[in-house]
């Protein structure tokens, strides 16, 4: 990125710049989409920018045997080559040396370099003579992008309180072992006053190889902390003697009946803690109901910016997670479940939704479209776009083979057995 930082904007300068750099394979594809060096691709195609990659014979340089790649970089291209990509193959264009220099083995010739460089000045798919012959085709600066999209599926929760169940608020999650140990082996008063126990819960981690940091080593100190979470079990608790151990299938009712024990119980308990108790005693079940995340009213301009946005018709909006329900322009909202959780690479020329039509819904019918957790990513393929298929050898070649090893491995027998018996 340095060196296109410094590339001279045609403007000021008739000609623009030209640059020629060399990279390992891991520049075209290294990075999903959204990360930095996919983002660096994205940046330079989008601009533009990109000329040609050719791709080199291995064992070319003197340290490394890896592939590498030439990236010519123009940010000034003739008309026939805007918006265009050139990729040359050139990885079966060597002769051998006579002596290796350490891991270099080869070189180009100059009909090589010739076969290159036609390559590059004709701007046109070449297709291999033979299989050392070179390749090249010219792609759309979009053919290397796609959108990386996020498909939901919705949680589906069970719900009972148990003794099992309301146990684990005693223990905050990072720090179970630790304090299961010290519940287990101090009883009650840990909850009470942490002090006289710190000392020894700290050194028990050591023992047992728990590394902490030093917020962690903090809050196993701190008797609020502690405090917190039994405050959570006895609120747990309380909940179980009104409500019961009853399962729930709907775990939008079980919240609902939770919630209106709270107010009428008149516990005091804050939002994020109700949330740790409501996670703690419910679990994932295919058979379960949806769990609702929220219920919206879609009409006017707030729909019509909805459906602009997400680039589709009302009576498709439930592939983008937005389900009619009961009165006129109502849509529920369900929670998405991170575990069942897919993602699918969509090229930028092809639409998101028709791809989701055809590619997901038929398989999953319940899985929506999060658009707004869309990314567009760029990698470049050399493996795919230039894969030569070599033909298996008959069944005759492989059978002569065979014949011609057993009777090499005869003849190697019958020289040991003969120098042994001397």
């Amino acid at each position: 990125m340095e060196m296109v930082d410094k590339m001279k904007d045609p403007a000021q300068n008739a000609i623009g710049s030209r640059i020629a750099s060399v990279h390992n394979g891991s520049a075209l594809f290294t990075g999903d989409a959204g990360s930095g060096e996919s983002n660096i691709r994205r940046y330079i195609i989008e601009n533009d920018w990109l000329d040609t990659i050719i791709q080199l014979p291995n064992n070319l340089f003197y340290n490394t045997g890896i592939t590498t790649y030439i990236w010519l970089l123009n940010n000034h291209k003739p008309a026939e080559r805007q918006g265009k990509v050139l990729l040359i193959d050139a990885s079966e264009q060597y002769r051998k040396l006579r002596k290796n220099l350490g891991k270099k083995n080869c070189e180009l010739a100059p009909e090589h370099i010739a076969n290159i460089q036609e390559a590059y000045e004709n701007f046109k798919t070449v297709e291999p003579e033979n299989d050392t012959g070179l390749a090249a085709k010219v792609f759309n600066n979009t053919d290397f992008g796609y959108y990386k999209v996020t498909i939901d599926r919705p949680l589906r929760l069970k719900a009972a309180f148990t003794p099992e169940r309301i146990e684990t608020l005693r223990y905050d999650k990072s720090l179970k072992e630790p304090m299961q140990w010290a519940y287990k082996t101090f009883g009650k008063p840990v909850y009470q006053d942490i002090s006289p126990y710190a000392k020894d819960i700290i050194e028990w981690c050591e023992v047992n190889g728990i590394e902490l940091n030093a917020k962690k080593r903090k809050e196993l100190q701190n008797s609020n902390f502690w405090q917190k979470h039994q405050k959570l079990y006895e609120t747990a608790e309380t909940l179980m003697k009104h409500i019961g151990s009853n399962t729930y299938d709907d775990f939008n009712e079980f919240k609902i009946l939770v919630t209106d024990t709270v107010k009428q119980q008149k516990i005091n308990i804050d939002a994020n803690g109700l949330k740790n108790i409501l996670s703690a005693v419910s679990w994932y079940d295919e058979n379960a109901a949806k769990v609702l995340k929220k219920t919206v009213k879609l009409k006017g301009k707030k729909l019509e910016n909805l459906l602009k946005h997400l680039g589709t018709t009302k009576e498709h909006l439930p592939d983008f997670g937005y389900y009619p329900f009961g009165e006129p322009d109502t849509y529920q909202v369900y929670e998405a479940y991170s575990d069942l959780r897919d993602y699918e690479n969509v090229p930028l020329n092809t639409s998101i939704h028709d791809y989701f039509l055809k590619e997901v819904k038929p398989y999953v019918t319940e899985a929506w479209i999060d658009l707004d957790k869309t990314k567009i990513g760029y990698e470049i393929s050399f493996n795919k776009y230039f894969y030569r298929h070599k033909a298996l050898p008959s069944l005759e070649e492989v059978r002569q083979e065979i014949l011609a090893l057993e009777q090499e491995n005869e003849g190697l027998i019958q020289k040991i057995l003969d120098l042994t018996t001397k």
